[in-house]
């Protein structure tokens, strides 16, 4: 398909974006979720860590540590969501990296009384591969998915996909800094995809704009690659209908 336009984006009313750790927002979705806001459309993101596992923490981070780089995400985001435009957020505060350990219903439960309360159009989140592999965002797409089931009305569940040519065009970074460390995205043909927005301009400085408010994940990408490459490689966000 051609590039979503403006009333398409318009058309998916209000909108929760779920995602398990800070950046996950802005790097799959963050020009939709602008666009859906310069639109009047109500958005509602929610994170489900403050990924204090990252930065090669893990679990045997010194808790100390695993506090200040919380600390600092949490900062992080809210500077992303505000050049984004999105006002309502909510946090899980699920423990960053054990995501699959953790009692599904009890989280299923909690989106389910989520998108009861906001009676969302469109729900946006990661597929079932969790975009990038990781068990985290496998977790948590699970968990999007049977609550977004249970939800009357129904909302439509759209998840990150990507397509070859888009695959094609960034695997220089991706392979550089092993984003696909855990597994691959999900390829789809382009005339499957139920959106495939491609910023430019301003469109596309606000996102990088708003990506580089989280510089503990993207200042090292941005030095190393350049900010011209950088926004080369976050200009296409795609999904398809779950």
């Amino acid at each position: 398909m051609t590039s979503t336009d403006r009333a398409e984006i318009h058309a998916l009313g209000t909108t929760v974006a779920v995602f398990a750790h800070p950046d996950d927002e802005a790097y799959l979705a963050g020009g939709v979720l602008a666009a859906l806001r310069d639109l009047g459309q109500r958005v509602v993101c929610v994170t489900a860590t403050r990924g204090d596992a990252g930065n090669g923490l893990h679990e045997k981070g010194a808790p100390a540590a695993r506090a200040a780089l919380a600390a600092l995400r949490t900062e992080e985001l809210a500077q992303t969501l505000s050049v984004l435009g999105v006002v309502e957020h909510r946090w899980l505060d699920y423990p960053d990296g054990a995501l699959q350990s953790l009692p599904e219903l009890q989280a299923v439960d909690r989106l389910h009384r989520l998108l009861a309360e906001v009676q969302p159009t469109t729900v946006l989140s990661f597929g079932p591969d969790g975009w990038t592999g990781h068990p985290d965002h496998r977790a948590v797409a699970r968990w999007t998915e049977l609550a977004v089931r249970r939800t009357r009305p129904r909302p439509q569940l759209l998840q990150a996909v990507t397509t070859q040519a888009e695959l094609d065009d960034s695997r220089d970074v991706n392979d550089r800094f092993a984003i696909f460390v855990w597994g691959s995205p999900p390829v789809v043909a382009p005339e499957d995809l139920a959106v495939r927005f491609r910023l430019d301009g301003n469109e596309l400085g606000r996102k990088v704009a708003a990506l580089r408010e989280q510089p503990s994940q993207t200042a090292a990408i941005v030095d190393a690659i350049g900010v011209d490459r950088f926004a080369r490689w976050v200009r296409v966000e795609s999904f398809r209908r779950a």
